[in-house]
């Protein structure tokens, strides 16, 4: 078993380096010995996983499975280790991290550092995009959703909530009134971040949500601006409570019609992990987790 599992690792590292010898240095092992051993396992298994020429190295279509299973398996051998050793293991490497833009710059980045300060032997790549993001294919660890979870698959951890908020700036309201019901949007300048082509903003539960047409006046590609632009008075957005908290608590916004605001929308710390939580994935889970919980603009 324990030959196998070599094996595995030798194809595993040439497949991923496309070289046998970037394999072999990759390994700390002779390129001879790398070549024996991926011949030993082609042997072993009666089919052809690797296409060499002398100006690359290919995966076969049944050597593209065994990769798969095999980088599975080595994955999960690793994770099982790391579990024995338990919390006297320290955490090491590299950990891939992704979140929402601003929610990443404002809660993720740092429990980043703070992770960074206290594992000095670990590595972060972080991932901020507007969008969602298959942990699996994207080759992340940990993922921070806000809003329903689709993806079944993924292990998840509830952190908090945040609301959908109408919200315009003192000034705006205490010149053009302060709308009183959802037909009133009409007669305001609207700030959209992005919309749907049927530009419709939709309110009240899940059960009974009531789609309201609009026509904004700006529409912008990212919260940041649209944020900037009702501080400047200019008219009313929707946007998470979270994004706009230090404006609230600094009197410079103000949230509107707040009886008509949809369900929160739960915050969920995703892993891709199998049965074993790693050492570094699940020391940056606990600490992330511990700090989302306890920051009051996420309840």
């Amino acid at each position: 078993m324990m030959d196998r599992l070599h094996l595995m690792s030798v194809f595993v590292a040439v497949a991923e380096e496309e070289s046998f010898a970037a394999g072999a240095r990759r390994l700390g092992m002779s390129p001879p010995a790398v070549t024996r051993a991926i011949s030993a396992l082609e042997e072993h298994l009666k089919v052809k996983l690797l296409n060499r020429t002398t100006r690359y190295v290919r995966m076969t279509e049944a050597g593209q499975r065994y990769f798969d299973d095999a980088r599975r398996i080595i994955s999960e051998i690793d994770e099982a280790d790391d579990a024995a050793a338990g919390v006297n293991a320290e955490a090491r490497g590299h950990l891939a991290v992704t979140a929402p833009v601003l929610f990443g710059k404002m809660f993720v980045l740092p429990a980043i550092v703070d992770y960074l300060r206290r594992y000095p032997a670990m590595e972060v790549s972080a991932l901020f995009l507007d969008r969602p993001v298959n942990l699996l294919e994207e080759g992340l660890d940990v993922g921070i959703r806000i809003g329903e979870l689709a993806d079944s698959s993924m292990k998840a951890i509830r952190v908090g909530s945040v609301r959908r908020v109408l919200c315009a700036a003192p000034d705006y309201l205490e010149k053009y009134g302060t709308p009183t019901s959802l037909s009133d949007l009409k007669d305001h300048t609207l700030i959209a971040v992005t919309v749907s082509p049927t530009h419709e903003w939709k309110f009240g539960v899940d059960s009974a949500l009531s789609p309201v047409r609009i026509k904004p006046r700006l529409i912008v590609n990212n919260n940041d601006a649209a944020i900037e632009a009702v501080l400047q008075g200019f008219g009313i957005s929707r946007l998470l409570s979270y994004q706009i908290a230090d404006n609230l608590a600094a009197k410079q916004l103000e949230i509107i019609l707040s009886q008509f605001e949809p369900a929160p929308m739960p915050i969920h710390v995703l892993h891709r992990e199998g049965r074993y939580a790693s050492v570094k994935a699940r020391a940056f889970i606990d600490l992330v987790a511990s700090r989302l919980r306890e920051d009051n603009n996420l309840r």
